[in-house]
């Protein structure tokens, strides 16, 4: 299994489209072979850090979902959604593998 952790840098004041966003991405790696664990917004407090995990169970997995970037109608919809409201100002992505209980 393999493990994918989004670092977002959010525009505060543009939450609710970042919801939006992050709503249909959950959405996209359920249907296409992965398990999303979920956004994680912030709390209280003025902040602008959001992160996002999701699971392939492998990297091939990961890369027939991420080879549908670029051309896949509901994939560029969703990035609309980011690149019109400008919700998110930076993102890092980082590949984990999870040590689970036994």
């Amino acid at each position: 299994m393999i493990t994918c952790v989004i670092h977002y840098t959010i525009d505060p004041a543009k939450t609710e489209a970042f919801e939006r966003f992050a709503r249909e991405w959950v959405r996209l790696v359920n249907l296409h072979g992965g398990r999303h664990h979920g956004y994680f917004l912030p709390g209280e407090g003025a902040s602008d850090k959001a992160l996002a995990l999701f699971s392939f169970d492998s990297l091939a997995s990961y890369e027939r979902y991420r080879a549908r970037f670029g051309h896949d109608p509901e994939f560029l919809a969703a990035d609309r959604i980011r690149d019109e409201s400008g919700c998110v100002l930076r993102y890092e992505r980082t590949f984990m593998r999870p040590l689970l209980e036994d």
